[in-house]
């Protein structure tokens, strides 16, 4: 019997490789605007960020996602993925 190959994704703030789909994927769209991409398939350039706290502030607040996207965060991107981010910590809290 063959293992399924479960692709591995390095995270922009830790550096730690994981699972692909133990990740969240932010995507720079076409129009230059960076998202949340749940499908982890939308067209763009993708960072991968964990869904720990300590990696989003990380990533959000020194230049690891602008570098990884080649791109500038703008605030009102940073805000969007720092809401994002609270939702994330909710949900580990409930499921905790």
């Amino acid at each position: 019997m063959t293992k399924n190959h479960i692709p591995q994704r390095t995270c922009i703030a830790c550096r730690i490789s994981g699972d692909k789909r133990d990740l969240v994927r932010l995507v720079k769209t076409p129009e230059g605007a960076i998202e949340v991409d749940p499908s982890r398939k939308r067209d763009g350039r993708g960072a991968y960020v964990c869904a720990k706290a300590a990696c989003w502030e990380r990533a959000l607040k020194g230049g690891a996602l602008g570098a990884a996207l080649r791109t500038t965060v703008s605030t009102a991107d940073r805000d969007g993925l720092r809401e994002y981010a609270r939702t994330l910590q909710t949900a580990a809290a409930v499921g905790a």
